[in-house]
């Protein structure tokens, strides 16, 4: 992925829907609030996938060598559910966002996941690199399981504001 996005998610992927939905919000006089009720309810559908994909990668094995920032909890805290609601891109994701600053490793969350792992020099030794493996598959596996049911709540999230906006006009 080029840039500065994350180096992968989760998406919910209702498109037209949730731009329907927008545009009825928008046409409402009160339509800032109900955009943020919302979004803070597709943020709180999307939590526990969140929470699943933090166990996932604390879950990794540590040799515990390092007196550096631990690398898991540090990969942990960049894990979040994102809900955007306009402009170039609508929808509902779980981000594990890069960890700049995190032992010159910015695409830990992205590296720890694949099964090629990363290169790194050994400590002390200029002229040493070796080849450490993460946790294959920590963020995929985790979206496996609760994939299908952070969809659903985010759907029923959006289904909530359309009854809701509904029965305004009836």
């Amino acid at each position: 992925m080029a840039g500065g996005g994350p180096p992968f998610e989760l998406e919910v992927d209702a498109h037209e829907a949730l731009a329907a939905l927008s545009r009825a919000i928008r046409a409402e006089a009160d339509g800032k609030e109900l955009r943020k009720d919302l979004a803070k309810s597709m943020r709180e559908a999307l939590k526990p996938a969140a929470a699943e994909a933090k166990g996932g990668i604390m879950a990794m094995g540590s040799a515990g060598l390092s007196t550096s920032p631990a690398l898991r909890s540090a990969i942990a805290k960049k894990i979040r559910p994102e809900v955007k609601l306009g402009g170039r891109w609508s929808g509902a994701r779980i981000k594990a966002f890069k960890t700049k600053g995190v032992r010159g490793f910015a695409n830990a969350p992205k590296r720890t996941n694949r099964a090629r792992g990363w290169r790194h020099l050994v400590y002390g030794r200029a002229d040493s690199w070796v080849t450490q493996h993460g946790k294959t598959d920590w963020f995929d596996d985790a979206m496996e399981g609760v994939g299908p049911n952070a969809k659903e709540a985010v759907e029923r999230a959006m289904e909530d504001m359309a009854r809701r906006l509904a029965s305004r006009i009836g």
